[in-house]
């Protein structure tokens, strides 16, 4: 073989590698996949919501009086007992500045109240005048009738003159305590904050407000010394361990819940913990989600079943995600949710077959948010193509990454 036959053939070899590169650059590579088996498991229906822990008995404790509350000797997490722990010293509130119209007819008035006590002074001395004369007449009218100087009638007439006078002067002196009385009311009045503070004993002074329950203190909604009116909150008290879990449902969910049914508690902090419905609100309310739309929810109210221990770290207004199941089977034929896909207003997948991806219609039935349960069109064993990206269509080839 001659030098030129050589090059000429490798001339050819070259050139169809070249074509045998080309044409297998141009063919169509298998696409890369998520690949997910077909199984029988258990596939469970349930109603998913955020859900708020809370205690059962809360007592706000508030102000009986109004007054000056000196600063709360009590924190979050102090624990009380009924009726022996301080929760609050209230000083009654002193009485308020005066104008200078106010202070001169307060004046005037504690003028005119002693004007009615020497009134009534005078009258009280005139009744003990009329009393004494009364008696005098009366006396000397038992002598006379006694020698029949004077009629019988004119003995009951001196009778009947004393006990009015009698009458008079108890009428007088009642009078006169009546106008000290007045007096001091209206010098009352004129009491400013300065002297009510003089006039104040340290040792009573103060409204003691004791715990109502014995508990732990749950917030303090008015810690530094301030003058507040009667029936302003002060604190809330309640038992830690008298929790129940509070779900605000949407109505639609919430009538297919059974009381009684068992539910389960995760993502609070902990592992999970069951619990059982104990009820479901009569009657739902209005409220906006985060997107502005206006939905009725239920409030369903759960108990815990496990013990304290377990969950002893929960408290008061935590933060829960509730789960109650609707429906459960633990031997289905059952489908990940991420192989599902919409052609017309069928559910199809890609069922993997000698290696190419082909549109498998299929019937489901219960379905979650991690599974659906397979009516017809799989079966167990058969692979398919998890969350299929737009480069899978039928007949093309798939690998697994």
């Amino acid at each position: 073989m001659t030098g030129k036959s050589i090059k000429r053939g490798v001339g050819y070899a070259v050139l169809a590698l070249i074509i045998a590169a080309t044409v297998y650059a141009l063919m169509p590579q298998p696409v890369g996949v998520d690949i997910a088996v077909i199984d029988r498991g258990t596939v469970e229906v349930s109603v998913d919501e955020e859900g708020v822990a809370r205690i059962r008995d809360i007592f706000r404790v508030s102000t009986p009086i109004a007054g000056r509350v000196q600063r709360l000797p009590i924190k979050p997490g102090d624990q009380v007992k009924q009726g022996v722990a301080t929760i609050a010293l209230i000083r009654p509130s002193d009485p308020p500045f005066l104008d200078v119209r106010t202070r001169r007819e307060l004046s005037a008035t504690v003028d005119a109240a002693s004007a009615g006590v020497d009134l009534a002074g005078s009258q009280m001395n005139s009744a003990v005048s009329n009393l004494n004369l009364a008696k005098s007449n009366h006396g000397r009218a038992e002598r006379l009738i006694a020698t029949g100087g004077i009629s019988q009638r004119a003995f009951e007439e001196a009778t009947a003159a004393l006990s009015m006078a009698e009458a008079e002067l108890r009428q007088a002196e009642a009078n006169l305590v009546l106008r000290q009385y007045e007096l001091s009311a209206a010098e009352a009045r004129l009491i400013e904050p300065e002297g009510a503070s003089a006039d104040t004993d340290p040792e009573t002074c103060c409204v003691v407000v004791t715990a109502p329950s014995n508990g732990v203190v749950i917030s303090v909604l008015s810690q530094s010394e301030q003058v507040l009116p009667a029936g302003a909150p002060l604190a809330e008290i309640g038992d830690p361990r008298n929790i129940e879990i509070v779900a605000h449902l949407i109505s639609s969910d919430a009538v297919k819940i059974v009381q009684g049914v068992m539910a389960r508690l995760d993502d609070w902090g902990g592992g999970n913990l069951a619990a059982r419905v104990s009820r479901v609100s009569p009657a739902a309310y209005t409220k906006v989600s985060a997107l502005g739309i206006e939905e009725q929810r239920v409030d369903v109210v759960l108990d815990l079943v496990d013990q304290h221990e377990v969950w002893q770290r929960l408290g008061h207004d935590f933060r829960v995600m509730v789960h109650i199941p609707l429906w459960r089977d633990d031997d289905v034929v059952r489908v990940p949710i991420g192989a599902l896909f919409r052609v017309g207003s069928d559910w199809s997948v890609y069922r993997i077959v000698d290696g190419k991806a082909h549109v498998a219609p299929v019937t489901i039935d219960h379905r979650n948010n991690q599974w659906a349960e397979v009516i017809d069109g799989l079966t167990p064993g058969d692979e398919v193509v998890l969350h299929p990206s737009d480069r899978v269509a039928d007949g093309v080839g798939v690998v697994a990454y």
